[in-house]
């Protein structure tokens, strides 16, 4: 099992297949993107399918997501998927995309053993998208749900990260559509995650905000006991008495330390015992070096029995991690 000193067992494994991206998202990154990780760098495919089967046959994992950067652009997707759903015991699959090429993929995917997709949009409005996302692909993300939908990969949730003075009054409107769609609305706060460190809690717009705002227009029922919610990181509420649901992520000022069950791989085979750690520790290297399996699971359970109570986020002293959100996975 994966244990940490505060008796938190990570189950949920994040898995990010590459930091490279085709958006640009002005809370991710500038304009002109990043310098990448250089291809040797990365963990190969079957690097990724032997870790994700030693976390979930040795280290108690039930749960592997898929992320990036964005993981649609990683070339061996659908045969490291397939190789993950013939594990034993099957973890439950998912990934987390922006949603362009979905509709090219979505099929393949499903086949290979995807369970569910989350898809990034954070605006209906086109012109809105470009601005936000400095590309012009909107209508793709929109094929690419639908393309979900028509595959199967249900239920299909749609995370939205609102900015002041862009996108924020369309909250409102994003639920109804969602509702419409069938698709499951998570609004996510702006994190402390962006490459550019220009992260300014000030101008976030706060779960209390997001709230505020749904109720002009719905309806939402006290949310869900935390009993069952669980690790889930998600507060949801019931929308005009249900059975839709909206769910907030309150990453910022409702932290969800306490109940975390989570481990992270970098796509450069480093785990991160935490979104918000500046430590991590190399399995890449053991790897290559001929470790075995037993060897690089104890240095994975070492790597999460140091996890801190909490991000800190709150803390005078917390320091953004280096990192940004495409190299650490979401």
């Amino acid at each position: 099992m994966l244990l940490d000193t505060f008796g938190r067992q990570a189950v949920d494994l994040r898995v990010s297949l590459t930091d490279r991206c085709n958006l640009r998202c002005t809370y991710c990154m500038p304009e002109e993107g990043l310098q990448w990780l250089a291809k040797p760098d990365l963990l190969t495919d079957e690097e990724i399918v032997r870790l994700v089967g030693l976390a979930v046959r040795e280290l108690g994992v039930r749960e592997v997501r898929f992320t990036g950067g964005e993981p649609l652009l990683r070339p061996g997707l659908v045969g490291i998927v397939a190789a993950c759903s013939a594990l034993e015991p099957r973890p439950e699959l998912s990934l987390t995309t922006n949603g362009i090429g979905l509709a090219r993929t979505a099929g393949a995917l499903r086949a290979a053993g995807l369970d569910r997709v989350n898809v990034s949009l954070d605006t209906l409005d086109p012109d809105t998208f470009h601005t936000l996302t400095r590309r012009r692909r909107h209508q793709d993300v929109l094929d690419g749900l639908s393309a979900a939908v028509a595959a199967g990969l249900t239920p299909v949730k749609l995370n939205a990260v609102l900015m002041r003075g862009v996108n924020d009054h369309e909250a409102p409107e994003l639920l109804a559509r969602c509702l419409a769609e069938g698709y499951e609305l998570r609004f996510i706060e702006q994190m402390p995650l962006d490459a550019q460190h220009g992260w300014d809690r000030s101008s976030m717009v706060t779960a209390g905000e997001i709230l505020e705002r749904l109720a002009t227009r719905f309806t939402l029922t006290t949310p869900e006991p935390s009993d069952r919610r669980g690790a889930a990181p998600a507060e949801r509420w019931l929308v005009d008495g249900g059975p839709g649901r909206v769910g907030v992520i309150a990453s910022v000022t409702r932290p969800f330390c306490r109940a975390c069950d989570r481990t992270r791989l970098t796509a450069d085979g480093q785990v991160r015992n935490c979104l918000f750690a500046t430590g991590e520790t190399d399995l890449r290297t053991a790897l290559r070096s001929g470790a075995g399996d037993d060897e690089i699971a104890e240095l994975w359970r070492a790597a999460m029995w140091g996890k801190k109570a909490g991000a800190g986020i709150d803390a005078p002293e917390f320091l953004q991690p280096e990192r940004p959100m495409s190299a650490i996975g979401g």
